[in-house]
C-alpha cells in the first residue's frame, strides 16, 4: 500500500522551519504533526520520518538543548528495551548531545537528564565518569551539580561508584599514606601493614572497613573539591554576561543596542580568555540570537580563519544563503575568501548570485569586474563594465561607470582613444556631471601639454558653457587660467581668458549678494 503523500499542512510547517531553522518551536510544532497527524503512530514509518526530523534540526541549531531533550525521549521511547544495543544506542545518542551542546552556559538539563538516566541503570561508575566531565565545565548550576555529587558519593560504596582500576589505584594510596603517617622517626614502621585483599573485596576488619570507606570518600570529593574551585572561578567570570542575556532564541524583532553589545563583549572576552571549544559554542549560541546581524557572522568566520577553512566556509554559506542573501558586505566577504583558496568559479558564483537577487549595487559588479581582471579575464572584465554603462538607470549612475570604463580603458587596455571616447560620449549624456570633465582633462595632462593644449582648452570652455551650476563653471574657468598661467603660449588667450574668469566671478558674487539680501528681508 502506497504512503499518502504529505499534506499542505505539512508543507507549511516545514518552510517555516526552512525560512527561520533557528526556531526551535517551528521544529516542534513540525514534530508534532509528523507524530500526530501525519502518519499513523503504530508504523515503523512514523518513527523513521521522525527520527530524519530531529537530526535535521539538530544538525541545524545542535546547541538547543530544548530540542535535544525532545530527542532523547523520541529515542528511549522508541527503542526496545529487550535489544541488548538499546543500552548502547542511547548513551551514544546522549554523549552525541552533551559534544555538541555539553559547554553551553545553559546545558544543565541535558547533563542532569544523562545523568538520572545512568542512574536508573545503577551505572554508577558511569554517573561519576560524566560528572567528572560536567565539574569542570562552566554552567548555570555548577553549584547544585557539586552538591549532588558529593550526594552521589556519600550514599554509595565507592565500589560501586568508581571504576575498579579507580577504585583498587585509590585504596592503594589511601594505604600508602595511612603507613606512611604510621612511619617513626627512626624510619621503623611502628605497625606492620596489612595486606590488602584483592581486586574490589572488602577488608575484614568492620571497623577497618568503615574508615576505608569514609576515607575514600572524602578522597574522592576532595579532588573534586579543586576542580569545582576553579570551575566557580570560570563562572563567575562570565557570570554578569550571561545575566544580561535577555532573549537567548530567535526573533525577527530587533535586539536592543545593549543586548547587541553584550554579546561583542562576550564574545571578545571568551576568544581573549577561553577555549577555542568555548569560543566556538559562544559564538553558535550568540547567532541564535543574534542571525539577522551580520557582524556577528563576520566575526565568527574571522575568528575561524585560524582554525578551519572548511568552518569558515559553512558559516558564511549559511549566514547568506539562509539568513542574510540580500546583505551585500558578508557576500563580498565570502567571495574573497573564496577566491583566497584558489576557488574562483566560487567566488564568481558567489557575486553573481548576490547580484541576480539584490540588481545594481555598484560595489558588486565592481568586485566582479576586478575579480575578472585580476585572473587575467580582460575582455570580461571590460563587458561587465560597458554593460553595467548601459544598463544605468540614472545619468548619475551612468557617469559613475564611465569613469570606471574611461580608467580601465587607459591603465588596462592602455588605450587612450577609447579612454577619452568614453568620456565623450558620457558628457553628450550627462552635461551637468563636473567629474567627467575632471577626468577628461586629466586624460589630457598626462600627456604632453603643449601639444594637447587645444584639446585642454576645447575641455574647459565645454565645461564653462555647459548647463553646469555658475560655481562648477566658475571653478573650471580658475583652472583654466591657471593652466595657461602654467603652460600657454599665447598671452592674449590668457587675458581673454581671465576676463572670462572675472566675468563668471561678479556674476556669481552678485547671485550671493541678492540671495543674501532675500534672506534680511530687502532687495538689493
Amino acid at each position: 500500500m502506497n504512503e499518502p503523500e504529505p499534506p499542505s499542512e505539512f508543507d507549511k510547517l516545514f518552510k517555516g522551519c526552512q525560512e527561520n531553522p533557528e526556531d526551535f518551536n517551528a521544529w516542534v510544532y513540525l514534530l508534532q504533526f509528523v507524530e500526530q497527524e501525519h502518519f499513523n503512530p503504530g508504523l515503523n514509518t512514523c518513527a523513521n520520518f521522525s527520527l530524519q526530523v530531529y537530526r535535521r534540526g539538530l544538525q541545524v541549531i545542535p546547541l538547543s538543548v530544548d530540542l535535544w531533550l525532545h530527542y532523547m525521549t523520541f529515542i528511549k521511547e522508541n527503542s526496545d528495551p529487550n535489544d541488548p544495543e538499546t543500552e548502547g544506542r542511547i548513551r551514544a545518542a546522549y554523549e552525541h548531545a552533551v559534544l555538541a551542546a555539553g559547554t553551553d552556559f545553559r546545558s544543565d538539563r541535558l547533563w542532569e537528564s544523562y545523568i538520572n538516566w545512568e542512574i536508573e541503570l545503577t551505572k554508577l561508575s558511569n554517573v561519576t565518569a560524566i560528572y567528572d566531565r560536567l565539574l569542570g565545565i562552566p554552567t548555570q548550576l555548577y553549584s547544585q551539580h557539586f552538591q549532588k555529587f558529593k550526594e552521589h558519593v556519600r550514599n554509595n560504596h565507592p565500589k560501586h561508584f568508581l571504576s575498579e582500576e579507580e577504585f583498587v589505584q585509590l585504596r592503594v594510596e589511601l594505604s600508602k599514606a595511612s603507613l606512611s603517617s604510621m612511619v617513626g622517626e627512626d624510619g621503623d614502621s611502628a605497625v606492620p601493614p596489612e595486606e590488602l585483599p584483592p581486586g574490589t573485596d572488602d577488608l575484614p576488619d568492620p571497623a577497618k572497613r568503615v574508615t576505608e570507606i569514609e576515607n575514600m570518600r572524602h578522597k574522592v570529593i576532595e579532588v573534586r573539591q579543586e576542580i569545582f574551585n576553579h570551575n566557580e572561578h570560570e563562572v563567575s567570570k562570565r557570570w554578569a554576561f550571561e545575566e544580561a542575556i535577555k532573549r537567548p532564541y530567535f526573533h525577527v524583532k530587533a535586539l536592543e543596542k545593549t543586548q547587541l553589545q553584550n554579546w561583542k563583549e562576550y564574545l571578545d572576552f571568551e576568544i581573549e580568555n577561553g577555549t577555542p571549544e568555548r569560543a566556538v559554542v559562544l559564538f553558535e549560541r550568540c547567532l541564535i540570537a543574534c542571525a539577522l546581524y551580520e557582524e556577528f557572522w563576520i566575526k565568527y568566520a574571522k575568528y575561524l580563519e585560524s582554525y578551519s577553512t572548511d568552518g569558515v566556509r559553512h558559516i558564511y554559506k549559511k549566514a547568506c544563503t539562509v539568513h542574510l542573501p540580500r546583505k551585500p558586505t558578508i557576500h563580498l566577504l565570502w567571495a574573497a575568501f573564496e577566491e583566497q583558496q584558489g576557488q574562483e568559479d566560487e567566488a564568481r558564483g558567489i557575486l553573481k548570485s548576490l547580484e541576480e537577487i539584490v540588481p545594481g549595487l555598484a560595489m558588486v559588479r565592481l568586485r566582479r569586474v576586478n575579480l575578472e581582471r585580476r585572473h587575467g579575464c580582460t575582455e570580461e572584465a571590460e563587458t561587465l563594465l560597458a554593460e553595467a554603462l548601459q544598463m544605468a538607470k540614472t545619468p548619475n549612475e551612468a557617469s559613475f561607470y564611465a569613469v570606471k570604463l574611461s580608467r580601465y580603458f587607459l591603465k588596462v587596455g592602455k588605450s587612450l582613444d577609447k579612454a577619452k571616447k568614453t568620456l565623450h560620449e558620457a558628457i553628450e549624456r550627462d552635461p551637468t556631471c563636473p567629474k567627467l570633465y575632471l577626468n577628461l582633462l586629466d586624460l589630457e595632462y598626462n600627456g604632453d601639454v603643449t601639444q594637447n593644449q587645444a584639446e585642454i582648452l576645447a575641455c574647459f570652455d565645454k565645461a564653462i558653457k555647459s548647463p553646469m551650476p555658475l560655481e562648477s563653471q566658475l571653478l573650471f574657468a580658475q583652472r583654466k587660467v591657471e593652466f595657461l598661467e602654467d603652460f600657454g603660449t599665447d598671452v592674449n588667450v590668457l587675458v581673454a581668458s581671465s576676463d572670462e574668469h572675472i566675468k563668471l566671478k561678479e556674476e556669481s558674487d552678485s547671485l550671493k549678494r541678492k540671495a543674501e539680501s532675500a534672506e534680511n528681508g530687502y532687495d538689493g
